[in-house]
């Protein structure tokens, strides 16, 4: 069974684990973060963090999170619940995002007017980016690890960080009071909550120049792109809506009215495949092997398909077409963790998982 989990809440930020079974909730007021088992929707247990907790993001093979305090990160180790390390900082952090490999974990300084790259390995932070003279707020690692899109409110821009050489590589104008920012799975845009016009911006990552505008619900907080791409969800704090996005048309889809002051800073969708049978929406046959792998996956599939490979958080990070029922894949590069593989035809859609030892 497939289940699609958008949740909202007030000064909570959510993220899942890579097994998709359980959620992370940073409870701001509390300084503890709740670890929710979502087969139950049951609190499983309560984590002490550091004050004032605001971003979370797990890292990509599930074994920890990452949380971003008023003045430190905290690093739950998730096989235990408890707080493994944590990394103090003098300044008032935001937002959080760990990259697709695991390597590292960025996180915004808003009073330092900079970004702070994490060493997972060493816990230490490894450089510092500086944003120039703007409050940076949401960030967002793009799909190959390439990039970091950081929303900043003092001039309502996003600045691009080139991830090898950490630095600024280009500035976007977009507009005042932006919050948060959410990366497209095959990276091609990225969506801000622009709060001072209610719109959602949409860059193309290609031109780094916004593509369009959309009309969305009152000083828009929380923005969050699904798995798939096809629809991007908004948080509205001013008029307790979730405006839902139709990527195709750039048009909002529907209007969901939810509890009072709805925030959800942080990509906040996660679907997942409960086992690791296949998923089949229709049935289309396919199979995948070995699983798990070290080196090299083969799929077998019906020709004229459409393959995705995406990983636990939901980025597309391989899409090519099948011209044979068999084909073999190099997965030598990617990270350890869970991955899925979607196989698109003409009769509906398959998904299996597989695991990269």
């Amino acid at each position: 069974m497939k289940k699609l989990f958008i949740i909202f809440a007030l000064l909570a930020i959510i993220r899942f684990s890579s097994n998709a079974q359980t959620a992370y909730i940073t409870n701001s007021n509390d300084n503890t973060v709740s670890v929710i088992n979502v087969a139950t929707n049951t609190v499983s247990a309560t984590i002490p963090v550091g004050n004032h907790p605001n971003g979370v993001s797990v890292s990509p093979d599930g074994s920890k999170v990452y949380v971003a305090n008023a003045t430190s990160v905290s690093v739950i180790n998730t096989a235990t619940n408890t707080v493994s390390a944590t990394i103090t900082f003098s300044t008032t952090l935001l937002g959080i995002s760990v990259s697709p490999d695991g390597s590292k974990v960025y996180v915004t300084n808003w009073f330092d007017k900079n970004v702070s790259v994490i060493n997972t390995a060493t816990n230490t932070v490894s450089a510092t980016i500086s944003i120039g003279t703007n409050n940076p707020r949401g960030i967002s690692v793009s799909p190959d690890g390439s990039k970091v899109y950081v929303t900043n409110d003092t001039y309502g821009t996003v600045s691009v960080i080139s991830t090898a050489t950490n630095t600024v590589s280009a500035t976007i104008a977009v507009g005042a009071n932006l919050f948060g920012v959410s990366v497209s799975p095959n990276g091609g845009k990225v969506y801000v909550a622009t709060g001072s016009t209610n719109t959602v911006s949409v860059i193309n990552t290609a031109t780094n120049t916004v593509s369009a505008t959309i009309a969305v619900g009152a000083s828009p907080i929380g923005v969050s792109v699904s798995p798939d791409g096809y629809n991007v969800y908004i948080a509205n704090r001013g008029d307790n809506t979730v405006s839902v996005i139709n990527t195709a048309t750039n048009t909002v889809s529907a209007t969901i009215a939810v509890g009072n002051t709805p925030l959800a800073f942080g990509n906040f969708i996660s679907s997942y495949t409960t086992g690791l049978a296949s998923l089949s929406i229709e049935p289309v046959c396919i199979a995948v092997y070995p699983n798990p792998a070290s080196n090299n996956i083969t799929i077998e599939s019906p020709q004229q398909a459409i393959i995705e490979i995406s990983n636990i958080q939901g980025q597309v990070i391989k899409t090519f077409e099948a011209i044979e029922n068999k084909t073999n894949i190099d997965i030598t590069v990617f990270p350890s963790g869970v991955y899925f593989i979607k196989v698109k035809t003409e009769k509906g859609v398959a998904v299996k998982k597989f695991v990269k030892e």
